[in-house]
């Protein structure tokens, strides 16, 4: 008797201990896991299940459709609440009486590569054509009867009626309708005053700061069921055009991928060199080893130090400049979002068939610009923005599980674009203010000591 009572516990203890052992899939791993079933579950059931009842009205038109569209409406529920909030936070965090001309210079030029990020995607996906040659029209879901006359009415407004309704004649109206270029002008005029009054709305500015966590936690839970989301999704995407829609998907990584490295590789080094007149060979050489410990990491707040760091010891920049302007570009800088939201305007516009023009490009550009204030900084930024995009020129947001798998491939790609644009723009108001020494940024042993620090942390 004593011998069982002493051998079960053990018996126990290595069961408990084997269940420890079990490893436990992120969420990145079980979207992507998601997005590989998704698949071929849809291409079982295209090329081997026949046409049926079973397989068209239960799964396909069923549990399928039901439980994707259930997520969409998941992430559309909380787009405007929560852009409005984080904008508003965001806005009001920038100090604008302190803020001051180098301050001032950095947000602007902040503003100006996310802009520039976009037009560009925009244009690369309009060369590459990802979603040309697929139709997935069918898989939309019916708009509703609210939403259609925004829509008929975006489709006709010429650029200037589309830049003139920025500003909202009523803000109520837009937050009820989800305009979003009304909605993203008048929160951030409601944080610039919020910011300006201080002291005085202390009440109302911890208000949108607690109502802006909860939406953050509402969108980490929503997050949790997304692997189920995209399951769905995808696999009814697939039960219907087969691999078809395979080859657009692939389209979509390469235009992303070709626009980072034109954002990195010419905007960046034209903006520094015609700007600061610093060599864009040296500077890359030099950042280099922060790009990389980016790319691994996949957060830009994870190098805000090291970005700090490389840019006085090997970039001669001066410190109480970087030390002000790179947490300012990992809050409200995205240009790697919004290259992916403009490569996946152009995918998903293709796909289902839904005509851009001018006015839409506008405003593809500015909602995605102006909603950088505030929104970078929020888990799954990407995804909540871009479903805000999507809406904003009347995109249907079951495009979105085609580019969530393949997004958080892309993740540590535009990680590494992030980081080099705060440090590229951190440099270029540093030269201009007189900041940079420019002897030890020309000296290609300047700073050693960084790079050996960051191989023992890695280590």
């Amino acid at each position: 008797m004593e011998f069982t009572n002493h051998l079960q516990p053990s018996e126990e203890s290595e069961e408990s201990d084997g269940r420890r052992r079990l490893p436990r899939l992120g969420l990145t791993s079980q979207i992507l896991l998601a997005l590989v079933l998704g698949l071929a579950c849809g291409a079982v059931l295209h090329y081997a299940v026949p046409a049926g009842a079973v397989r068209d009205d239960v799964l396909i038109g069923g549990v399928f459709y039901l439980v994707g569209q259930g997520f969409i409406r998941l992430m559309q529920m909380l787009v405007v609440p929560l852009v409005f909030c984080s904008i508003v936070c965001g806005a009001a965090a920038i100090d604008t009486k302190t803020l001051g001309s180098v301050g001032l210079k950095t947000l602007l030029l902040y503003l100006l590569t996310t802009a520039v990020a976009i037009s560009l995607a925009l244009g690369v996906g309009n060369l590459i054509n990802p979603g040309e040659g697929v139709d997935l029209s069918s898989l939309a879901a019916p708009p509703d009867s609210a939403d259609a006359a925004p829509l008929d009415e975006a489709a006709t407004a010429n650029t200037m009626d589309t830049l003139l309704n920025i500003i909202p004649s009523n803000p109520v109206a837009a937050l009820a309708q989800g305009d979003m270029l009304p909605l993203i002008f008048f929160a951030l005029f409601v944080g610039i005053v919020l910011a300006r009054l201080g002291r005085r709305v202390e009440t109302v500015h911890s208000f949108f700061v607690q109502f802006n966590d909860i939406m953050m936690e509402m969108t980490s839970l929503v997050m949790k069921v997304a692997p189920v989301g995209v399951f769905c999704l995808l696999a009814r995407t697939f039960a219907n055009v087969g691999f078809e829609a395979f080859l657009p998907m692939v389209k979509y990584m390469g235009g992303v991928l070709a626009a980072l490295v034109l954002q990195l590789g010419v905007t960046y080094m034209v903006l520094l060199w015609v700007f600061a007149r610093m060599s864009p060979l040296m500077f890359l050489r030099k950042f280099f080893s922060v790009a990389a410990f980016g790319f691994s990491t996949a957060t830009s707040n994870a190098t805000i130090p090291l970005n700090i760091e490389t840019l006085e010891k090997k970039m001669g920049v001066d410190r109480r400049i970087s030390s002000f302007t790179i947490p300012l570009g990992a809050t409200i800088n995205m240009d790697g979002t919004a290259i992916m939201q403009g490569v996946a305007v152009v995918f998903t516009a293709q796909l289902f068939g839904v005509p851009l023009g001018p006015a839409e490009y506008a405003t593809v550009i500015a909602t995605a610009t102006l909603a950088s204030i505030g929104t970078a900084g929020v888990p799954s930024v990407g995804l909540i923005t871009l479903s805000m995009v999507f809406d904003a020129v009347g995109l249907p947001l079951e495009g979105i599980a085609l580019i969530m798998g393949i997004d958080r491939i892309l993740d540590m790609c535009r990680t590494a674009v992030n980081i080099t644009g705060d440090a590229v723009v951190t440099s270029i108001v540093a030269k201009q203010a007189g900041r940079v020494d420019m002897a030890v940024f020309r000296d290609p042993d300047a700073g050693r000591e960084v790079d050996d620090v960051r191989l023992a942390v890695r280590q």
